[in-house]
């Protein structure tokens, strides 16, 4: 059982075939098996995951089952938790202790799902490895030599390694989404306003979602469905947003077999020199796939792409020195010791506290929103946002559903790219820009190279993640890719049934 779907779980739990602390019990033995080497958790309470279960249990025996009733999910260490400390990966948060939940854990907890912990992440969510951690490097369960993406990259190595079935991230550039691709596993990035940010620490406001990582499209979609929704504590979050409202409307879209009438635009930006030549057959090769379930093909421009990355780490470090400013030693995060007075409390605790990307996007973003350089960095970026805004909005005038790779590479080996943060930026260049233009996206194993995972992302207009989960569905009944598993840890751990 430990590498099925949230969906084969539940269907087990209902047929009263398991329970949910079997099921809690089953995925704790596996992280106490694995997490050493793959550092997926930085915080595990065993006796409150087992605790939550039976408390499902009880719940499901005298009320019946909720939407995600007993099934475990892992949480990033980005969402404020009343249980447990939320640190962010950062130095600065150590031990730190939310006040309260964030909306979207609230809502999984009416739900039923069992949070099962912490998981892994670049400090504040700036990176794309999971090597900028306080608390250590992740790995990818493909190859252990090798990053698994980020900065959601431990909620990433917890699903592909099966320490839980599911687990939630966040997306700023493609934090969902690049290291679902580098680890095989389905990621959702919903539309910007679809999923509440309250709870969420923030890193650029204008740019971070919630969403969910799991083994299947379904699995996604139930997820999605649990978390969405108007919540009135956040401004940027949308009321009657347009789409999927119910569950079962979340999950009827993941029923589609096929893609008959369907128009799939492939911009030629996103297959240019760069791109790994074996990464690009097999994203071909899913495009084909497409083909024969009745899809056409649309050759699409997106004219700004190559100005995405650019305008992105303009805005994204812009956005992170006004947020991050609130760590101030004063309130709340680490304080140096002795201070010799005010300014040296600020200075120290922050140089202590801080890794060195976050100080360097702090550095970037202050000097890009500084007197005088306002208007040729930040205004310029914020024009270029609408730039590719505006692209989107053309080619989905003529298509339903943009395709592209994920990643133009498959994982790089651990280290090979922190001396270089230019070349490391890169790495997102694939999915920055749905960030940019408020859109959903989607990535899925389609295959592999070098033997690691490569992923197909999918991109719909803002609000039709109907039509993104519908796409998805039908390439996945087809591909089986998702059924995959590493094989250093496809084995038992005690206690599997």
């Amino acid at each position: 059982m430990p590498f099925s779907s949230l969906s084969h779980i539940q269907e087990r739990l209902n047929n009263a075939e398991t329970t949910a602390v079997e099921v809690a019990q089953l995925y704790l033995n596996r992280i106490a098996a694995y997490n050493d080497t793959l550092n997926a958790f930085v915080h595990i309470d065993s006796a409150h995951v087992l605790a939550q279960a039976e408390a499902s249990d009880k719940y499901r025996a005298e009320h019946g089952a909720r939407a995600l009733e007993g099934l475990p999910i892992a949480i990033k260490d980005i969402f404020c938790t009343q249980h447990g400390p939320t640190q962010c990966c950062s130095n600065i948060l150590k031990d730190f202790h939310a006040p309260y939940d964030a909306h979207v854990i609230t809502k999984l907890k009416e739900a039923g799902a069992v949070l099962v912990g912490k998981t892994n992440m670049d400090e504040f969510a700036m990176g794309s490895s999971n090597e900028t951690s306080a608390f250590g490097l992740c790995r990818n369960p493909w190859n252990t030599d090798c990053i698994p993406g980020g900065s959601s990259g431990g909620s990433a190595v917890a699903v592909a390694a099966a320490l839980t079935p599911a687990a939630l991230g966040t997306d700023t550039g493609g934090s969902i989404r690049q290291p679902a691709s580098l680890t095989g596993i389905t990621g959702l990035k919903p539309t910007y306003g679809r999923v509440s940010r309250r709870g969420i620490i923030a890193f650029a406001s204008s740019l971070d979602q919630a969403g969910p990582m799991t083994r299947t499209v379904k699995d996604a979609a139930m997820i999605t469905a649990a978390i969405a929704g108007h919540d009135s504590g956040d401004a940027t979050s949308v009321a009657d947003a347009p789409g999927p409202q119910s569950q079962a409307d979340w999950l009827a879209v993941c029923d589609q077999k096929d893609m008959k009438g369907m128009r799939i635009g492939v911009p030629k930006e996103y297959f240019v020199e760069g791109m790994d030549a074996d990464v690009r057959v097999q994203v071909e090769a899913a495009l084909k796939q497409c083909e024969a379930l009745g899809a056409e093909l649309v050759d699409i421009s997106l004219p700004n792409t190559n100005l995405a990355v650019a305008a992105y780490y303009v805005i994204a470090p812009s956005e992170a020195s006004a947020n991050l400013s609130r760590y101030d030693a004063v309130r709340f995060g680490h304080r140096c010791d002795n201070p010799e007075d005010l300014l040296d409390m600020y200075t120290r605790s922050r140089d202590e506290g801080f890794g060195s990307e976050v100080k360097r996007r702090i550095l970037t973003g202050a000097f890009a929103l500084s007197s005088g350089y306002y208007d040729a960095y930040y205004l310029k970026a914020q024009q270029v946002r609408t730039m590719i805004q505006q692209d989107f909005l053309t080619a989905f005038e003529s298509v339903d559903i943009i395709a592209t790779p994920t990643s133009p590479i498959t994982a790089f080996k651990l280290g090979e790219k922190t001396d270089d943060p230019l070349t490391m930026y890169l790495s997102d260049i694939y999915t920055i820009a749905v960030n940019l233009a408020g859109l959903p996206g989607l990535s899925q194993p389609c295959g592999f190279a070098h033997d690691l995972p490569v992923g197909l992302q999918w991109i719909a207009p803002a609000w039709r993640e109907d039509v993104l989960l519908g796409a998805a569905s039908a390439y996945e009944a087809t591909s089986h890719w998702y059924n995959k598993t590493p094989q250093a840890f496809d084995q038992p751990s005690g206690g599997e049934t």
